[in-house]
């Protein structure tokens, strides 16, 4: 607690009077401030996620908050000295704004008073309703008057403004850019807990009850009670663990009874909202300790040697398999040469291992700067699984012998030559293609990488890269294994046409997830470039003088009719992305609610992209005898699909100690967390669940 700030010294047996008067004196500047347009500390501005709601549906609304340098805004429970936003709304008829939504804040401790705070641009996030009475097209544009509390370590200035949003009733579209916002404001957001905890005095003391996974990750977590009159704001809080349960002890202050709301901050700015019932809490476990510099060594190595082994058994994942056909042609090549060998097997560790590390220090950057990502977050994005896209049909064409131009596809160039560039740049792809894959030990290791810091996590991302350039790097430098090569010889020829065709299937299935990706729009523009590439294989082919016959024209005229009438097809459709399939989504709430049932919980995380969660689903999940086994014992089943990312389901994923998928969850009736399942799954071990 501090004693002293810039020459005043503050006395505790005079602070509660302290805090009053300084609430007493912002509440009574407020009522007098003038109404007239001032310049504010606190830029507010207020912005629709849909400004065309639909009639009888609702949209969000935040009211974006940017503090000057040094000023700071409050919590909705200011804590000793502060208050939250009060809006007096002005709504046109038919529509109803909900409570405003708060970021997790911070603690402020000013003169010995403890203050909840935003040091930072923050946003209050409501739900708007639209009554299906009003009619489509009307005027919907929402005005309030807006009063808040800056202050900074000195000074504290009552503000207002008027705040508006134009809207009107329409189909409720959200454009892409309002949806990427809105998602990066909802990250900041607690999220709800599905269970209660509990509350108790004791004496001087106020004792909470929170119910937490042990694998919960706590970075000097602090707890945030938005009923008052519970607590010495500024009193220290001490956290442990007893089981599956946070206990909270702090000083008691006020009378408050009943029911309470609060606010438990986890570590990287998220945090949970959690309702206390009144009743009687466990004793106090194991302390959780601060937060140091230092690290868990034994997790790091854990973590380290998990990545490696990882990264090794991804060499068998039928995600790489076709980039490491590049490989073995390229080993085959070279005839056992012991030098070429050796530089090539280490340029391609380089590159595997550089771009492990590049990845992994653009997810530890994003993170930090709030966005929630995870792992293979590169694919979540169609700009980026277009250009994978576009080199994996260059690939496929030269490895067929369509084409031999150096200039068309350069990465394919890079990655198809011998030497030391080319293993570089061979290895680097494989590193890019392998992250969707997340097999055993892998998900757990990257998951490590959460709780420590960057300097600690970024040998972790190394160490995957280096695991998969094992056997390669074996190759080089043990000449046991380089002897059993095969010599170079006219089969070569052959084997490379025939690796075209895993590159191939590669190129389908990243075309299938882009289709999945984006609109029917776009499915027509894709058509018509795979129209174009087949125009210039067929100029190609009939400057060589392989349309001798002309049923050799057949084929091609067939699949230019097909593409032709599909992207057709595809333009004329509504410019909507596709909906997931899945009849049951993952949230939060649809959670809580199945959990209420008393029935078994069956959730998983899965993508579009992740061949092992594909894998999965067709050989476990999806099976008759899995689905009936389900259906007999009521079993509720909740997907959460992370394909083009979705920042619940990565703070869902962190919480449970992943930032990759597949992640399987298993709530018994009753039990007060979940099971997480093995990452390969098998059709017994549902059935034995669902008969448990």
């Amino acid at each position: 607690m501090d004693r002293a700030k810039d020459g005043f010294v503050t006395d505790r047996r005079a602070s509660a009077t302290v805090r009053a008067l300084l609430a007493l004196f912002a509440l009574v500047l407020l009522a007098f401030a003038p109404a007239r347009a001032q310049t504010t500390h606190i830029a507010p501005r207020l912005v629709a996620e849909s400004v065309v709601p639909s009639p009888g549906g609702a949209t969000t609304i935040a009211l974006a908050m940017t503090p000057e340098k040094g000023w700071h805004g409050y919590w909705s429970n200011g804590g000793d000295a502060g208050f939250g936003m009060q809006v007096e709304w002005n709504a046109p008829p038919g529509v109803t704004v909900g409570a405003f939504r708060y970021p997790v804040p911070e603690a402020l401790t000013l003169f010995g008073l403890m203050n909840h705070v935003y040091e930072h641009p923050y946003a209050l996030l409501a739900d708007v309703r639209v009554d299906k009475s009003v009619a489509p097209g009307t005027d919907l544009t929402l005005t309030g008057i807006a009063n808040w509390l800056a202050c900074t370590d000195k000074i504290c200035v009552p503000e207002k403004a008027v705040i508006s949003v134009a809207m009107k009733a329409g189909d409720g579209a959200i454009a892409a850019g309002a949806q990427q916002q809105f998602d990066a404001w909802r990250a900041r957001l607690p999220q709800p807990l599905d269970r209660a905890g509990a509350w108790e005095r004791r004496g001087v003391m106020v004792r909470f009850g929170i119910p937490l996974p042990e694998g919960t990750t706590l970075d000097v977590p602090h707890l945030f009670l938005e009923t008052q009159g519970v607590i010495d704001y500024p009193a220290p809080q001490s956290f442990s663990r007893n089981g599956d349960w946070i206990i909270v002890e702090a000083r008691a202050k006020g009378d408050a009874a009943g029911p309470i709301q609060g606010l438990l901050k986890l570590s990287d700015g998220r945090g949970l909202s959690v309702h206390f019932e009144p009743e009687a809490v466990r004793l106090a476990g194991k302390p959780i300790a601060a937060a140091s510099r230092s690290i868990d060594m034994a997790l790091f190595w854990t973590a380290l040697g998990g990545a490696i082994i990882g990264g090794l058994i991804l060499n068998l994942m039928p995600c790489v398999f076709p980039i490491l056909s590049l490989k073995a042609l390229s080993l085959a090549r070279s005839g056992g040469d012991a030098r070429d060998a050796k530089i090539e097997a280490v340029a391609y560790t380089a590159g595997a291992v550089l771009t492990a590390l590049l990845l992994g220090g653009a997810l530890l950057a994003l993170r930090a700067a709030g966005e929630q990502v995870g792992w293979a977050f590169q694919l979540q994005h169609p700009v980026s699984v277009f250009v994978l896209m576009l080199l994996a049909v260059a690939i496929t064409l030269n490895l067929a012998g369509v084409y031999e131009l150096p200039s068309f596809g350069g990465g394919q160039t890079l990655a198809s030559q011998g030497g030391a560039a080319g293993g570089f740049w061979t290895g680097a792809l494989a590193a890019f293609v392998a992250t969707p894959c997340s097999g055993p030990l892998l998900g757990a290791a990257l998951g490590a990488t959460l709780v420590l810091p960057a300097w600690a996590a970024l040998p972790i991302f190394g160490g995957l890269g280096l695991g998969l350039a094992l056997p390669f790097l074996a190759v080089g430098f043990i000449p046991s294994l380089r002897s059993r090569l095969p010599k170079p010889g006219p089969w070569m020829a052959t084997f490379r046409k025939w690796m075209a065709l895993p590159m191939g299937v590669t190129a389908l299935g990243l075309y299938w997830l882009l289709r999945r990706q984006t609109t029917p729009a776009m499915h027509g523009w894709m058509d018509v470039g795979i129209l174009v590439i087949i125009l210039v294989v067929m100029i190609r082919a009939w400057q060589r003088g392989e349309f001798a016959r002309k049923t050799a024209l057949i084929p091609y005229v067939a699949i230019f009719y097909l593409l032709g009438t599909n992207a057709v097809d595809q333009f004329a459709k509504p410019g909507r992305v596709a909906a997931a399939e899945n009849h049951s989504t993952f949230s939060p709430a649809a959670l809580a609610k199945a959990r209420a049932t008393g029935k078994p919980v069956f959730v998983y995380f899965t993508a579009d992209w992740c061949l092992s969660c594909k894998a999965n689903e067709a050989g476990a999940i999806n099976r008759a005898a899995v689905q009936e086994a389900f259906r007999d014992k009521g079993v509720i089943t909740l997907v959460g699909d992370w394909t083009n990312g979705d920042p619940v389901i990565t703070r869902t994923l962190a919480e449970h100690g992943r930032n990759s998928v597949p992640l399987y969850l298993w709530y018994a009736p009753g039990a007060a967390q979940p099971e997480i399942l093995p990452q390969i799954l098998t059709p017994g071990l549902l059935t034995d669940k669902a008969g448990g």
